[in-house]
């Protein structure tokens, strides 16, 4: 049991890692995170691992993918407690386990997408073998074990099998089964908790108003706590009636917040203080002992974890009841010899737009978008060029930050990018409906600059991946950067072709446009959230 430290007033205070979406930190940037959290207050670590750990008799589990040896995590295990650190196992024993059901060794054990076969015996010797591997690798008995997000549990080769069945009477079986496992390895067992609201709501989690069953509160086991997630809002009586409405189906949850480290490559430090002040209050009022926050790594884990390191540091301050901003400011400056305002220029590539209920993630989507298709162009206001430039002067001005000078440079060098890339489009557009010569001609050379920029931020990103996280996992970053530059080269090699009158037309760039979004007006001009390379880059077949 992790211990009150540094005046936190919570029994657990941590932050969790997630090293299953491609990048796996490296045991000596484990070592690295521990010392900088430890020192500002922290006592704990989750390291989420859906497949990214070693079992024994499992071959394929993590296969290629970067998977931690038992060496390894006892020796980071060690190292925690040394540091006087909790480190905590976050896995997943239902659901997001897309990884593995690639495998002929998993796939017969699969409801469907990337949900386990509730009820497969199969799968039960399977969560066994995690439970083995961890009660002897990690001397935290406590196991945060997923069950989050599986929207279709029962829907798949469960009800080829057994039929039409009550979702809620599936999952609870599957957790009571699960339990019992944990159980014998002495286990307490957390699970992340939207699926008790989805599946009373038809879907929500955020409704505090749902009222479960008497019976399904009896049915959660002893050894079960629930975990209530929640890093997108400021507002305080939303965490208060949620807080409240998780008291009401097991006492003693659990409350994780976020450190917004998943939406491309530039952290969201301001949107992430903003919730976590809201969150971490809220959960002091309401008598919550055990908080972290998550560094999530949706599609690529492209951010740096220690960009985050404003609202990591700030968080820690309001957990010790210090909310005063200019205090907070100069102990950050005090602590790391930078100001937090200088820190906080890594959010200039992303974008200052965000409210209570969202975020967006436009320093993404446009790095991404493609220059003749461009799905994602009516999401432009037409000023963002000028951002970026903006924020690339600025962040040249801040490369020389002693050891966090690889994360400026690399923001430095995506804004560069993205200061060309992010208008190319309507800019290719006006350039081919002109024909003009003289601007085909200077339309080709930004072409050119641009793939030189893409090439040098390949580079700068290429040295901060393996300056932090192990190899693999970088080949996809190869792949979307590569095909990037290519993609970039060919569509300059057809303006080329119509300059030099080889062809007459471009097909693509002939096609009426519409909204993203499905409006009827197509430039929106308001940027929205989307995290997913897949439906960014084009509006063909990228995978079957």
């Amino acid at each position: 049991m992790a211990e009150n430290t540094a005046g936190t007033g919570f029994r657990h205070f941590g932050t969790m890692i997630d090293c299953s979406r491609n990048a796996v930190m490296t045991v000596d940037t484990l070592k690295k995170w521990i010392d900088l959290t430890a020192d500002l207050g922290y006592n704990t670590l989750m390291l989420y691992t859906e497949d990214t750990y070693e079992i024994p008799g499992e071959p394929y589990f993590g296969y290629m993918r970067g998977r931690y040896t038992e060496k390894e995590l006892k020796e980071v295990d060690d190292y925690a407690a040394e540091k006087g650190m909790e480190l905590i196992p976050c896995i997943q024993t239902l659901a997001h386990l897309n990884a593995i059901v690639r495998w002929p060794a998993y796939r017969e054990h699969v409801d469907t997408d990337d949900i386990l076969l509730a009820g497969d015996e199969a799968v039960y010797h399977l969560i066994d073998k995690m439970f083995r591997t961890i009660s002897r690798t990690f001397r935290s008995r406590t196991v945060n074990i997923g069950m989050d997000e599986a929207h279709m549990i029962g829907r798949g080769k469960y009800q080829d099998l057994h039929g039409y069945e009550d979702r809620t009477e599936i999952f609870l079986m599957h957790i009571r089964k699960v339990a019992e496992l944990g159980k014998k390895y002495g286990l307490e067992l957390l699970i992340w908790s939207d699926m008790f609201f989805r599946l009373a709501s038809g879907g929500s989690y955020y409704d505090s108003q749902i009222r479960l069953d008497k019976s399904v509160k009896k049915l959660i086991p002893d050894n079960v706590g629930l975990v209530y997630w929640d890093y997108y809002s400021a507002d305080r009586k939303r965490y208060a009636n949620m807080l409240k409405a998780h008291r009401a189906i097991k006492s003693g949850s659990w409350f994780a917040g976020g450190l917004w480290s998943w939406s491309g490559p530039v952290p969201h430090n301001a949107f992430s203080i903003r919730c976590n002040k809201a969150a971490i209050e809220s959960c002091r009022e309401a008598g919550v002992e055990d908080v972290f926050l998550t560094l999530w790594g949706d599609d690529g884990n492209a951010c740096s974890r220690f960009a985050t390191l404003p609202a990591l540091f700030h968080a820690a301050e309001v957990a010790k009841g210090n909310t005063d901003e200019e205090l907070i400011r100069a102990r950050f400056q005090e602590k790391f010899g930078i100001s937090f305002e200088r820190f906080m220029l890594l959010d200039l590539p992303g974008t200052p737009g965000y409210s209570e209920s969202e975020i967006f993630n436009p320093e993404k989507y446009l790095l991404y978008n493609d220059p003749f298709t461009g799905l994602l162009d009516s999401t432009l206001t037409g000023s963002e060029g000028e951002q970026y430039g903006v924020a690339a002067r600025l962040l040249k001005y801040q490369k020389d930050q002693g050891e966090w000078s690889y994360i400026f440079e690399t923001l430095h060098d995506l804004a560069a990018v993205l200061q060309l890339k992010a208008e190319l489009g309507n800019r290719t557009r006006l350039v081919y409906k002109s024909r003009s010569k003289e601007a085909l001609k200077a339309l080709i050379a930004d072409y050119d600059v641009l793939n030189r920029r893409l090439r040098h931020f390949h580079k700068t990103f290429q040295r901060q991946w393996f300056k932090e996280n192990k190899p693999h996992g970088f080949d996809v970053m190869d792949i979307r950067l590569g095909g990037l530059i290519q993609r970039v080269t060919s569509c300059r090699e057809r303006l080329k072709a119509l300059l030099d009158d080889e062809i007459t037309r471009i097909d693509e760039l002939e096609e009426t446009r519409l909204d993203y979004n499905g409006n009827e007006t197509f430039f929106e001009g308001k940027p929205i959230e989307m995290n997913n390379w897949r439906r960014t880059v084009s509006a063909n077949v990228v995978d079957w």
